[in-house]
């Protein structure tokens, strides 16, 4: 048994492909198979399962992969050790950051990570949470930044920061001239959330009783239309669809000044107005696997998160 057929075997797993696994370990696909059938017939078990379309790992081999993955950590972890007593930042750090946040926050983090640590690049991915979780699992990224709740997967959690959410209204619409609104007043509206997958979809419903209640009305959510993107939503609120709820950072500076400038090619100004009371919230947290050894990179990385703008969030220590 060797490194090489262990990381043979957590590539096929990810992938569910040997070809795209082979391509990810910069082999050649029989290198790869015959590695495989090696380590198969020294454990005499069979790790995957081989039909036209798709790999599949048996019931054992998902076990078998899940330690090889903690082997492969450890054989890293021998080589950061080593880094330690030159750098401890230096390497990049492989971050994942859901939808709903990478847009609002990266570029303001990036910067500040660049001025901070250049000798630690960030590596970044967007995607939903429960492909992060899957991506933490396998070790293809190395921590990310998401909202909580989310399946315990035995992960090291760190909390960032409490975000509220606004709700995005139009400017022609009756409540734009209301300095603050309560989820009571929007459960007639015509509702605009994000398609299934996103998690913030799933904050929204869950933090927000009355939406949840008239779900099935069709004056509510049931006439709701989805979106791809908060941006796309916000155009459609702007266009007089509906309206939304969105989380503070996506919301424009400009939106939220005293007399903010309608903008030409806007159909319909977007209003940003706070809730009265029980404000909804999400936790944005930071999660690792507590297999990482680069606690100095953690530690670092909340720093320049910190080190941001994070304009009318609730920062947590």
């Amino acid at each position: 048994m060797t490194l090489t057929e262990l990381k043979y075997i957590v590539a096929v797993a990810r992938e569910k492909h040997f070809g795209r696994a082979a391509e990810a370990c910069f082999v050649s696909q029989p290198t790869l198979s015959v590695a495989i059938k090696k380590l198969e017939e020294e454990l005499e078990v069979k790790l995957f399962e081989r039909s036209a379309n798709e790999v599949s790992v048996t019931l054992l081999g998902e076990e078998i992969v899940r330690q090889a993955q903690s082997v492969l950590e450890q054989a890293a972890a021998i080589k950061e050790i080593a880094k330690r007593g030159k750098d401890p930042l230096a390497g990049p750090l492989r971050l994942g950051v859901i939808y709903t946040i990478g847009p609002y926050l990266l570029p303001d983090l990036v910067r500040q990570a660049i001025v901070r640590t250049p000798q630690m690049p960030l590596m970044l991915q967007e995607n939903f949470t429960a492909r992060l979780l899957e991506m933490l699992r396998t070790g293809e990224i190395d921590c990310a930044i998401m909202a909580e709740p989310f399946a315990d997967t035995g992960l090291a959690v760190a909390a960032l920061y409490d975000e509220p959410f606004m709700a995005a209204i139009p400017s022609s619409h009756p409540l734009a001239s209301r300095k603050s609104v309560t989820a009571q007043e929007l459960k007639s509206e015509t509702m605009l959330l994000l398609g299934t997958g996103h998690c913030f979809r799933d904050h929204v419903l869950e933090v927000c009783p009355e939406f949840a209640r008239f779900a099935s009305n069709a004056e509510g959510i049931r006439k709701s239309f989805e979106g791809s993107s908060l941006e796309t939503i916000k155009h459609m609120v702007a266009a007089g669809m509906g309206v939304t709820l969105v989380p503070r950072l996506s919301v424009p500076k400009e939106a939220l000044e005293v007399r903010p400038k309608r903008r030409r090619e806007d159909a319909s100004f977007v209003r940003y107005l706070p809730f009265e009371d029980d404000v909804p919230k999400r936790r944005v947290v930071l999660a690792w696997r507590r297999s990482f050894t680069r606690y100095e990179a953690i530690a670092a990385l909340r720093n320049a998160i910190y080190a941001c703008e994070l304009p009318g969030v609730q920062r947590l220590s």
